[in-house]
């Protein structure tokens, strides 16, 4: 069993990681330096102090960002995101300390190939690990307990979303409430009251209990928490209005009040935001330095092929509502600026020029866009930004438009990797757009990017 050993078990992890990243740093080793070879290099000792030093890096990095908290309901998407932020932040702080103690012997090459085999080891330990776990737990191991007050909707919504995700290995002992005496059948039985919790937890093994009460009986929320903290159960609370609330609310303080977040938004944190701009910033020089030659290809072109700017300039709606000048090459016709910022683009639309349609199919016309992204005003990846008149009419049309403006607008995004792009439902970009903010990795990121590039730049909705 492995309750009451999570401290013990945490330690296991961090030195299996460290060990992983040790056995990565050989196998890189093995891989850049084939005996072989007659290339000059350090020592294997030289190396191997660096490769310490990157893993007691990662390990201070991993405690700091929770990858050592205990997660069995978590996905492994997230805890993957969180290893691959560890191990970046790691090889930041390698190469910065290599580069202050002046050690320029170390090859590049092998660090590049060192810190994608220490992503992969971990990944993989981990992965066969939550497998593992996952298979026993099915199979009646290494279970968690639960014990739920309150039989009522809540309630039984808890029972059932356990019963559908038998991987979690959390198994319901019963039911308390103070109305009803009796479930249906596939439910737990109903224990006693709710002023027999004491009794219960004294009767039974609990693990959790689970507060899935009316809101009209606040007052026994006190009582319950009290219980359960002198017995030393854990205790959660499942709000009577949780089906307005989003998939991932988050708690804050103002004094001593806590408040309830109705939207969690990866990107609020500091360091996810330095991260996600240090990326888009890299991304948007190495775009601009291999799309240049086809940019002024293409500015030529508008230049010969119909008078006008090459740049066109239209104001968008951005972060935090604010609005800026976003970047395009034209692929119009020249018209007055209340003209194009209040009308969408139709099929045959008598505006576009004929290298501008091309322009639109292919999203060449997106290219300048980079140039935003290095004036902050844009990200690589994130909702598409809307212009102004258009936003005051969709935001009393559509539900939680505004949303989208919690974060950087994008170059290419969730939505439109997912075909929602041109002539589209609003209703569903905003959907996927909300999906975007709310579960944003920097591996979602990458992800976006490649189904980008695989899916290819053609679009069919573009007119």
């Amino acid at each position: 069993m492995i309750r009451g050993k999570e401290k013990f078990i945490t330690q296991i992890y961090a030195g299996v990681d460290f060990l992983c990243i040790q056995a990565a740093f050989i196998l890189a080793w093995i891989m850049r330096f084939d005996e072989g070879q007659s290339t000059t290099h350090l020592p294997f000792s030289n190396y191997w102090f660096w490769g310490i030093i990157y893993g007691f890096s990662f390990i201070l990095i991993a405690y700091i960002s929770t990858l050592y908290i205990p997660k069995r309901k978590a996905k492994f998407a997230t805890e993957l995101a969180k290893l691959f932020q560890a191990h970046l932040f790691s090889i930041f702080i390698l190469l910065s300390v290599l580069y202050t103690v002046k050690s320029v012997d170390i090859s590049r090459l092998f660090l590049f190939i060192f810190f994608i085999l220490a992503f992969l080891c971990t990944s993989l330990y981990r992965y066969i690990v939550k497998q593992t776990l996952r298979y026993f737990r099915r199979k009646g191991y290494n279970k968690q307990f639960i014990l739920i007050a309150g039989a009522g909707k809540v309630g039984k919504r808890y029972y059932q979303n356990l019963q559908g995700n038998p991987e979690f290995g959390i198994e319901v002992i019963g039911f308390l409430d103070d109305y009803c005496t009796k479930l249906n059948d596939g439910y737990k039985p109903i224990l006693g009251k709710v002023n027999e919790l004491e009794k219960v937890l004294s009767s039974n093994l609990v693990d959790e209990v689970i507060i899935a009460l009316p809101l009209f009986v606040y007052p026994k929320y006190k009582e319950i928490i009290i219980q359960c903290e002198k017995a030393g159960v854990r205790v959660s609370i499942i709000p009577d209005f949780y089906d307005i609330l989003p998939a991932t609310p988050y708690f804050q303080s103002l004094g001593d009040l806590p408040i309830i977040g109705i939207r969690d938004v990866p990107l609020d944190e500091a360091s996810n935001r330095v991260f996600k701009r240090a990326f888009d910033i890299f991304f948007a020089i190495v775009a601009i330095l291999i799309t240049s030659p086809i940019m002024l290809i293409i500015a030529l072109i508008l230049k010969i092929s119909s008078p006008g700017p090459i740049i066109f300039k239209q104001e968008r709606v951005g972060l935090n509502r604010r609005t800026f000048s976003m970047y395009k090459f034209r692929s119009m016709k020249h018209m007055p600026k209340t003209q194009s910022d209040t009308q969408w683009t139709t099929e045959n639309d008598p505006r576009r020029t004929r290298f501008g349609s091309f322009l639109r199919k292919t999203s060449l016309d997106e290219l300048p866009q980079f140039f935003n992204v290095l004036k902050g005003e844009m990200s690589v990846v994130g909702p598409r930004p809307e212009r102004p008149y258009f936003v005051d009419q969709f935001k009393e049309e559509v539900p939680k438009y505004m949303i989208k403006h919690h974060v950087r607008p994008g170059i290419t995004g969730w939505a439109q990797v997912s075909g929602l792009r041109g002539d589209t439902s609003i209703a569903d970009r905003i959907e996927h757009d909300i999906f975007y903010i709310e579960h944003w990795t920097i591996l979602f990121d990458l992800k976006i990017i490649y189904k980008t590039i695989i899916n290819g730049f053609v679009n069919r909705n573009a007119y």
